[in-house]
């Protein structure tokens, strides 16, 4: 579990998050959401450590990020999986370095246990016999599936995900959404989402925090977001002329 409370932060003298209070819990998909330069990447960064917060508190199973210890800071860091929007994999690395990267950094495990770990996770991810090849050979959903696997491959307790589905078709779009939440349910690990992807939204998201202007504006989950009648979601969800058909 990851609790937000009272977050703030500010870039200069402009307030981009105003007080935020929201707990992302464990073993769900957790899904942060919001029109572009609504803050919700600035509340996923300042979640992850990116971003020092301003205001406010954060913290990892009972953990203040703040309060504690340069080495505890360490540990939790240690315990976060990220996967990142594009993917993010080392060009110059082929796909059983890449997963393996993490377990060199973060772990002591022999050769053979990182590479019995990474055969695992890719395995996981229904991806095998691609050890060998280089991203530059992977489709985008491989590639995406393939950051999955580095993203878990170090057993961590807390996995954020940026953008997952960006440059996706819908079809492979549906396909890593699932395989998110089946890692999340699977581990109960505590996933952070942040998407303006409404597939997403509609498939996977058990609990959704819905970023306005910098504030904690709605928060439900995929069947009660259909349902809301607040303004501002409802202009966000149906945005296009086909979701709006859809609502009639």
């Amino acid at each position: 579990m990851i609790e937000a409370i009272n977050v703030s932060k500010f870039f200069y003298e402009k307030e981009v998050l105003k007080s935020i209070n929201f707990v992302f819990e464990k073993g769900k998909t957790n899904l942060i959401i919001g029109q572009s330069g609504s803050g919700k990447t600035v509340l996923m960064k300042c979640l992850v450590g990116l971003f020092q917060i301003d205001k406010g508190d954060v913290r990892f199973d009972g953990r203040s990020f703040l309060e504690i210890t340069y080495d505890e800071k360490k540990k939790i860091r240690q315990e976060i999986g990220m996967l990142f929007q594009g993917g993010a994999l080392f060009d110059s690395m082929n796909v059983e370095e890449n997963v393996i990267f993490p377990l060199s950094m973060f772990t002591e495990l022999s050769k053979e246990e990182k590479l019995e770990r990474a055969n695992f996770c890719l395995k996981r991810v229904n991806l095998e016999n691609v050890n060998k090849l280089f991203p530059s050979e992977l489709s985008g959903g491989m590639k995406k599936r393939v950051a999955i696997a580095r993203a878990i491959s170090a057993n961590p307790r807390y996995l954020f995900c940026d953008e997952p589905n960006s440059g996706l078709d819908p079809s492979t779009s549906i396909v890593i959404d699932n395989l998110i939440s089946e890692i999340t349910q699977e581990y109960q690990i505590t996933t952070v989402v942040n998407t303006h992807d409404m597939n997403s939204v509609i498939e996977i998201g058990d609990k959704i925090a819905f970023i306005y202007k910098g504030e904690l504006w709605w928060e439900g989950d995929k069947n009660s977001i259909l349902h809301t009648d607040n303004k501002e979601i409802n202009d966000f969800v149906y945005a296009t002329e086909l979701t709006r058909r859809l609502k009639k």
